[in-house]
C-alpha cells in the first residue's frame, strides 16, 4: 500500500472537515498565550483551552467540538535537535462533553487515518491501560477488544501483548502500559489524584517507520541493546495520537464512573505529515521546506549533510517558527515571563546560525517563508508581518552585539584554563553559550571545566523551577475564591484604563494569584499618580456600587455591535461569551453599563464583595505596553 504525503494544511483541513461531518463545531485556535491562567505562560496542549468544559461548564457550540490548536512548549527548547521535538506545535483535537464515548473515537481515528489519509494499517500500534488493581481502576479491556476487532476488518491479526516492554513479538499490534503512560488527570497516576479529581484511561496511537525491519532503525541507534516497544526512545515509533476517556471520579473509597464521560481527543498535526511521508525526521515535511532552503543559501551547508549541521538547523527552524507565532500573537522580547522565552528562542537560533556560518542578520528572512506558508491559516501573521520581522531584527542585532562582548569578555579569562564558574558566568552575563566557550577555548589550547559548568547550571536551573513553581502557584484556571475576584477585577481595571488614558488601551495580558493581579495594556507612556488615582477611584466607587456581574452567550456579531472588547486580536466563535458589569443589556458608554467584555470566565456575582482596589505598581514591559500589579484589600 503506497502513502500519499500531504501538506500541513491539507491535513488539517481533512480533519476539521471530517470532524465537522461527524457532528462537531469547529473553533478557531485560541491563542498562544492563555488567558487568566494563573497555572502556566502558554497554551501547551488542545486540551488547556477546553478544561472548563471538560470540568462542567456548557461549551456555547454544544457538546461536540474540534480545532487545531496552535501549542508551545517552553520545556522542550532543550530537546529541540533530534528529529521529532518541536517547541510549537498544532494540536489536532476533538472533544465529547457528556456525548460520544470510546466505541465513537477510537472507530472514528480508525477510519480517519486509514482511509481518509491513507495510511498504512500495517504501520499503526495502539496501547491501552493496563489498569491497577490495587486502586481498584480496572483494566479498559473495551478499549484493546475494539481496535482488535477494528485491525481484523482490514485483515490484520492484531495480537494483544501483556508484555510490551519486553520487546515486540510477531503479530502484536496492542499493548497494555500502566498508568505511568495510559492515564490521564491534572494531578498526574490515580494514587496522586485527590478526592473528586476526575481521570481516566487513554489509548495512544503509534505509526511505525520500520514495519518490515529493513531500515534497522532501532539496530543502529543507542537503544539497540534493549528491547524495541512502541514507547523506545530509538525513533522507529512516533506516537501521533491520544484518546483521553475522562472516565472515573477519584472518592474516598477507589474510584467510581462519572456521571458525564468527556472526550479529550489529540493528535501532532506535523506529525501525521511525518507519517505520511514515511519520514521519521519531522523537519522534512513541508512547512519546514522553504525556510530550510533559505537557511541552506545563507550558510552553504546542507541539511542532512552530517550531525552537527542538521542539529543546528533543527534548531534555527524550529526557534524562529516559534518565535514567529508569539510575535504574532503580541509577545514582543523582553526579559520577563512569556517575553524572556521569545527572547531565548532568537537568541538560540542566531547562536547556531552562526555555527553554521551565518554571520549577517537571517531572522526575518526565515521568518518570512514560514509567514507565507501559514498565513492562510493565521492572519495574523500576514497582518502582524511588519511588527514580526521587525522585533526579530532587532533583537537578532542586539544579541549579535552581546556577542561581540562575550568574546571580549572571554578574551579576558582565556589566559589559563577556564572554570565552570567563569564559564556559567559568561553565559549567565552576556548570554555566552558554554559551546562557543568550548569552541574558543580548543583553539587557544585550553579546557574549559565542563562538569563544574553543569553543576552551576544545574544549581541554577532547580532554584529557577522553585521560584517559578512559587510565582505560578495556584489552582488550575484560577477558580479559587481570590482569583475570582481578582479576574473580576480585570474588567474593571480594563475598563477604568480606557476612561482616564483613552480607547487605546487594550489587554495585551494578564496573570492572576491568589495574591494579587498583574494587567498588561497597551500605553506608550508611564502614567503618571493622579491618572493612577483617577483610575483607584474609578474602580472603588464601582465597587462601593455593588454592580451586577452577568455572563450571556450572544452571537459575535450582537457582541460587537454592543462594543464589547476583546485580547490578545483573538479569533472568536460564532457564538461568544461575554461579562457585563452593570446592566445586563445595553452597550458600551452607556450611563447604565460600566464594563463589556469578550471572557469565559469565571466571575464574582457582585461587585461588592471585591474590597478595595490598590495599584502597587506600574511599570514598562516593552515598547508600548504597560504593566500595572494590583491587590485587592
Amino acid at each position: 500500500m503506497s502513502i500519499t504525503p500531504l501538506t500541513v494544511n491539507q491535513i488539517r483541513s481533512k480533519f476539521l472537515t471530517y470532524m465537522k461531518e461527524k457532528g462537531h463545531a469547529v473553533v478557531p485556535s485560541a491563542s498562544l498565550v492563555p488567558e487568566n491562567d494563573p497555572t502556566t505562560l502558554f497554551t501547551g496542549s488542545g486540551m488547556q483551552p477546553m478544561l472548563p468544559y471538560l470540568l462542567g461548564q456548557p461549551h456555547p457550540l454544544g457538546k461536540r467540538i474540534a480545532d487545531s490548536q496552535k501549542s508551545f512548549r517552553s520545556q522542550d527548547i532543550e530537546e529541540v535537535g533530534d528529529n521529532r521535538h518541536t517547541t510549537f506545535f498544532e494540536m489536532l483535537g476533538n472533544w465529547s462533553f457528556g456525548d460520544y464515548f470510546k466505541e465513537e473515537e477510537i472507530t472514528w481515528m480508525w477510519t480517519f487515518l486509514i482511509d481518509e489519509l491513507g495510511l498504512d494499517p500495517k504501520h499503526f500500534y495502539v496501547t491501552c491501560f493496563a489498569g491497577n488493581e490495587s486502586l481498584g481502576v480496572p483494566r479498559d479491556t473495551f478499549s484493546a477488544e475494539l481496535w482488535q476487532k477494528l485491525f481484523a476488518e482490514r485483515g490484520i491479526d492484531a495480537q494483544i501483548s501483556e508484555n510490551p516492554e519486553a520487546g515486540i513479538n510477531p503479530g502484536e499490534k496492542i499493548f497494555y502500559f500502566s498508568e505511568k503512560k495510559n492515564w490521564w488527570s491534572r494531578s498526574g497516576v490515580p494514587a496522586n489524584m485527590p478526592e473528586g479529581e476526575p481521570g481516566g484511561p487513554d489509548s495512544e496511537m503509534f505509526y511505525d517507520f520500520d514495519p518490515d525491519l529493513s531500515k534497522k532503525i532501532h539496530e543502529t541507534s543507542a537503544w539497540a541493546h534493549e528491547p524495541c516497544h512502541v514507547n523506545c526512545d530509538c525513533g522507529r515509533f512516533l506516537e501521533i495520537g491520544n484518546n483521553v476517556f475522562m472516565q472515573y471520579k477519584k472518592t474516598a473509597n477507589g474510584f467510581e464512573e462519572l456521571p458525564q464521560m468527556n472526550v479529550d481527543h489529540g493528535s501532532g498535526l506535523e506529525r501525521y505529515a511525518a507519517a505520511l511521508c514515511n519520514d521519521p525526521d519531522i523537519f522534512n515535511i513541508d512547512v519546514f521546506d522553504k525556510p530550510k532552503e533559505i537557511l541552506e543559501n545563507l550558510s552553504g551547508a546542507k541539511y542532512g549533510h552530517d550531525e552537527k549541521t542538521t542539529y543546528a538547523m533543527r534548531v534555527v527552524l524550529d526557534h524562529i517558527r516559534s518565535a514567529t507565532f508569539l510575535i504574532g500573537d503580541d509577545v514582543l522580547p523582553g526579559n520577563k515571563d512569556q517575553m524572556y522565552f521569545v527572547r531565548r528562542l532568537i537568541r538560540r537560533a542566531v547562536r547556531f546560525a552562526r555555527n553554521l556560518g551565518v554571520h549577517e542578520n537571517f531572522t526575518k528572512s526565515v521568518a518570512g517563508a514560514f509567514i507565507d506558508t501559514y498565513k492562510d491559516e493565521y492572519k495574523n501573521l500576514e497582518d502582524k508581518r511588519e511588527i514580526i520581522l521587525s522585533e526579530l531584527d532587532k533583537e537578532e542585532t542586539k544579541f549579535r552585539k552581546t556577542l561581540e562582548n562575550g568574546i571580549k569578555e572571554f578574551e579576558k579569562i582565556a589566559g589559563k584554563d577556564i572554570s565552570g564558574t567563569d564559564a556559567f558566568n559568561l553565559l549567565q552575563s552576556f548570554g555566552f553559550p558554554i559551546e562557543l566557550t568550548e569552541e574558543l577555548a580548543k583553539e587557544r589550547g585550553i579546557a574549559v571545566d565542563r562538569i563544574s559548568f553543569d553543576e552551576e547550571k544545574r544549581k541554577h536551573s532547580e532554584e529557577s523551577r522553585t521560584a517559578s513553581a512559587g510565582k505560578f502557584k495556584g489552582g488550575l484556571g484560577g477558580d479559587g475564591e481570590m482569583e475570582v475576584k481578582y479576574h473580576t477585577a480585570t474588567h474593571l481595571l480594563h475598563e477604568a484604563l480606557r476612561q482616564v488614558l483613552g480607547d487605546h488601551v487594550l489587554q495585551k495580558g494578564s496573570n492572576i494569584t491568589s495574591e494579587r493581579l498583574r494587567f498588561d495594556f497597551s500605553h506608550g507612556e508611564k502614567m503618571t499618580d493622579e491618572q493612577k488615582a483617577a483610575v483607584e477611584k474609578i474602580i472603588n466607587d464601582v465597587i462601593a456600587q455593588d454592580l451586577p456581574v452577568t455572563r450571556e452567550e450572544v452571537s459575535y456579531e450582537e457582541a460587537r455591535a454592543r462594543g464589547a472588547i476583546g485580547v490578545f486580536d483573538a479569533k472568536y466563535e460564532d457564538t461568544v461569551s461575554i461579562y457585563t458589569v452593570g446592566a445586563q443589556t445595553g452597550k458600551r458608554g452607556e450611563a447604565n453599563l460600566f464594563s463589556l467584555e469578550f471572557c469565559g470566565g469565571p466571575h464574582v456575582e457582585h461587585t461588592g464583595v471585591l474590597g478595595h482596589f490598590k495599584i502597587a505598581k506600574e511599570e514598562a514591559v516593552s515598547a508600548g505596553v504597560r504593566r500595572i500589579k494590583a491587590v485587592l484589600e
